[in-house]
């Protein structure tokens, strides 16, 4: 994002659930937000984009350890092009998640969350999507 006016949107997008981090208006701090289903993620997208000054997407690129892609690249690059497509405004970042959903299981660990609860995929999600956007903010 280049001016500090809006929000960033952080998205770990799947197949079945896509995970969702905002940061603060100042773009300092990255929070999760939520989990949904990805079926419903263009009109949740556009409904958030619609209350929140939204001044760029972040979206996890997957890819394997060798840097090459995987099996959800194609999945995402075509989220990516739907974005640009309905929010033209709305500058996109592409950002490495290679590393985000184990150090998601292993933060969400160290926080003392129960069993029960670590083994709830959505919070994995909402963990790395809140990664990918710390991660963007920590090296732009």
């Amino acid at each position: 994002c280049k001016t500090i006016m809006g929000k960033a949107l952080g998205i770990d997008y799947g197949t079945k659930r896509t995970g969702i981090a905002i940061t603060d208006a100042m773009q300092i701090i990255a929070s999760g937000l939520t989990t949904v289903a990805t079926h419903t993620l263009d009109e949740f997208i556009s409904n958030l984009v619609q209350k929140e000054a939204i001044e760029c997407f972040v979206v996890g690129d997957p890819k394997n350890l060798d840097g090459t892609a995987t099996d959800s690249t194609g999945h995402v690059n075509g989220f990516v092009k739907r974005l640009q497509k309905t929010h033209p405004t709305i500058h996109i970042h592409q950002i490495d998640e290679r590393f985000t959903s184990k150090i998601a299981k292993q933060s969400i660990l160290a926080s003392g969350v129960k069993k029960k609860e670590r083994q709830n995929k959505a919070l994995v999600d909402e963990v790395s999507a809140t990664i990918i956007l710390q991660n963007y903010l920590d090296y732009r």
